[in-house]
């Protein structure tokens, strides 16, 4: 259709359609409803509205009936799992599974020691990757690829293919052969070995540096590892987070940052009051998804803490003591009781999301602004 047709076309007045908006609402209401209701758009319309409905209604049975299943039984009592007449409403309603775990199983003492891992580890993780995803976003260097495709590769790289060479670094931690070196050993720099038998003979090594074995430092069964690899930029999931907040710096407009160097605002007191508060949302975002993650992380926890002393939240997943009971449906039983312990433990993140959905949907949204 040519541009002279399409100046010939009628156009429908904007008083024209008040006028027929008029009329209908002046018409009998038998008409009316008829118009509306019986009519090919509005049977389109329902039949459209009840095929949605009955497909999310489907899936959404689908992926909850398992925990819903979950949260049943574990307030049934012992008898409820022999009785063929229970299904999902328990005829024994009990607590004794949630009171148990708590009391036995020492679910505070678990609670507290994952909260300070968690909320450590995110904290130092969201900062350190913004720092780190801004750097690659904002400012180009040599090598500037090769350290975003070694970001990304990161993701790759099994964690059982890397985990006997982290165990055995932390466990004999020795940053550059030091304590070697300090021991009357010696440093290998590119194929040259560096003695300090000159020092050794002096005898001017503090005896409490004489102390530490020349195989380093055991940091297992403290903090210090994840400390270590969060501060690096090395920890769990890391490639992910610097790659979403890289793609949510590469969004933000130069002009904010060209307008602050202008005024006189250096690079870091540019990233400190200016993108940091931009990125509120992502770096929430960021945090939920650090903080779950290692909430729920059985690699790195059963990695760095052998010590039977330090609790987290995967021990108290197991039967108490005092809730075994020797009868035909004890199986099922103790499998609730597991279960009911893995409610416990998502259950802080379920209060956690409630609060912080809205940013959590924003940093999404904002993460794949613009591509490469």
């Amino acid at each position: 259709m040519n541009a002279q047709n399409i100046e010939n076309k009628p156009k429908v007045r904007k008083e024209t359609k008040n006028k027929i908006k008029v009329d209908f609402e002046r018409s009998p209401l038998k008409d009316r409803l008829k118009a509306k209701f019986l009519s090919f758009f509005f049977l389109k319309k329902v039949v459209w509205y009840i095929f949605r409905l009955v497909l999310l209604v489907g899936i959404s049975y689908i992926v909850l009936f398992p925990y819903i299943t979950w949260i049943a039984g574990s307030f049934m009592g012992p008898d409820d799992f022999v009785d063929v007449t229970v299904r999902l409403i328990p005829k024994d309603f009990s607590l004794d599974m949630y009171k148990e775990i708590w009391a036995q199983n020492n679910y505070m003492q678990a609670f507290t020691n994952t909260l300070i891992i968690s909320g450590m580890s995110a904290l130092i993780q969201t900062f350190i990757c913004c720092f780190v995803a801004y750097g690659l976003a904002k400012f180009k260097f040599k090598g500037n690829a090769i350290v975003m495709l070694a970001v990304v590769f990161s993701l790759v790289v099994p964690h059982r293919t890397i985990e006997l060479s982290i165990f055995m670094n932390f466990r004999y931690f020795d940053i550059l052969g030091i304590f070697q070196f300090l021991n009357g050993g010696g440093i290998n720099l590119f194929g040259f070995t560096i003695n300090n038998s000159f020092l050794q003979a002096i005898d001017i090594i503090p005896d409490t540096m004489k102390n530490f074995s020349t195989g380093g430092v055991n940091l297992l069964d403290s903090y210090w590892p994840m400390i270590i690899l969060s501060v690096t930029g090395l920890a769990f999931k890391n490639g992910l987070y610097i790659f979403m907040l890289r793609q949510f710096f590469k969004g933000v407009p130069d002009e904010l940052e060209e307008s602050a160097y202008i005024d006189g605002s250096g690079i870091m007191h540019t990233f400190f009051t200016i993108i940091l508060p931009l990125s509120i949302p992502m770096m929430v975002t960021v945090f939920l998804f650090a903080f779950s993650w290692q909430w729920t992380d059985q690699f790195y926890t059963g990695l760095f803490f052998t010590n039977t002393k330090t609790i987290l939240m995967d021990d108290i997943v197991k039967v108490p003591t005092t809730l075994k009971i020797d009868y035909a449906g004890t199986a099922l039983y103790e499998d609730a009781i597991v279960k009911a312990g893995g409610l416990m433990i998502i259950m802080p993140l379920v209060v956690m999301y409630l609060f912080c959905q809205k940013f959590l949907v924003q940093g999404i949204e904002r993460s794949g602004l613009t591509a490469d």
